[in-house]
């Protein structure tokens, strides 16, 4: 049996993932403008997170869920310096709900390590 701390990872993930599909231009709005076709990313994206949060849930494939959580952690950064920088792609987020969001990521990176 997995720690219950990593079944809650890979729920958050697929929760996440699922939720591109739920609300596909929230997502899109959040896409740096020098990123090509961004409702094909944000289904990548989703799916990529639905993926990887099962994965995490498998014993056999957590070690592979925890690196891709982590790739995507990494590759979701620029995102983020949007939203700080635009003010549509904040969607009326205070300004240090989406600072604390940037250190998140780290905390979120190493929260997935601990299962590689």
């Amino acid at each position: 049996m997995l720690p219950w701390h990593q079944y809650v990872l890979g729920l958050v993930f697929i929760v996440a993932g699922a939720f591109h599909f739920q609300k596909p231009k929230m997502y899109q709005r959040i896409i740096p403008p020098y990123l090509p076709s961004p409702s094909t990313l944000v289904v990548v994206s989703g799916l990529a997170e639905m993926i990887a949060g099962f994965l995490l849930l498998n014993p056999e494939g957590q070690t592979i869920g925890a690196w891709a959580i982590i790739a995507m952690l990494v590759a979701f950064i620029p995102v983020h310096i949007y939203m700080l920088q635009n003010e549509k792609a904040a969607m009326k987020l205070p300004k240090w709900a989406l600072i604390i969001r940037l250190p998140l990521q780290f905390a979120l990176m190493y929260w997935a390590y601990l299962y590689t």
